[in-house]
């Protein structure tokens, strides 16, 4: 095992759980809440007419998160989309440990300032258990995705999975690990 800790794992351990601790008065450094997963995930409705979508996909998200991403397949057949049970509909990815610090990084410092019009994002994606979700319109705003080879511009969800009880506690978790939201 090496002995690589990511940036912002450090700066959790050592700065935002005392932090948290005073600001909500835990007893407990166990109480605190942590971020458990980010998932990242890229549906394909038009991979219904064109199957090399979902290599497309698999290749940018896999640059984005140096994950290989699991197909997403529909669960149901919808005639009017002209959708069969079981045709790959998406890719996703579930990151944790060291790779969901270093995605958070990169996500913070690099991805998001890149963003057309950026102000910072919104506080009230929350979903009321301390868990937040970001759109983003487009997976260029990544360094690592190469402008030139893009087919077509892709969004994606990012969710961010914490065991936060609540949305303040959640948001206040977030918030000091550098995601820049609006005020």
């Amino acid at each position: 095992m090496s002995d690589y800790e990511p940036r912002l794992k450090k700066k959790y351990r050592e700065e935002v759980v005392p932090q948290l601790m005073k600001d909500f008065g835990f007893k407990n450094v166990m109480q605190v809440p942590k971020l458990d997963r980010i998932v990242v995930n890229m549906g394909l409705g038009e991979a219904v007419q064109n199957a090399k979508l979902v290599e497309a996909a698999t290749e940018e998200l896999t640059a984005i998160t140096g994950r290989k991403p699991v197909v997403t397949r529909a669960k149901k057949s919808i005639a009017s989309f002209k959708l069969r049970e079981g045709m790959p509909i998406g890719v996703m990815v579930t990151l944790r440990r060291e790779q969901m610090y270093d995605f958070l990084d990169r996500l913070v410092s690099l991805a998001l300032p890149r963003t057309r019009d950026f102000k910072g994002i919104s506080p009230k994606a929350f979903d009321g258990r301390g868990n937040y979700t970001l759109g983003i319109r487009e997976q260029i705003i990544f360094p690592e995705i190469n402008y030139d080879r893009i087919e077509r511009i892709k969004g994606m969800n990012v969710t961010f999975v914490t065991t936060a009880e609540t949305d303040e506690q959640g948001r206040a978790l977030l918030k000091s690990l550098g995601m820049p939201f609006r005020s």
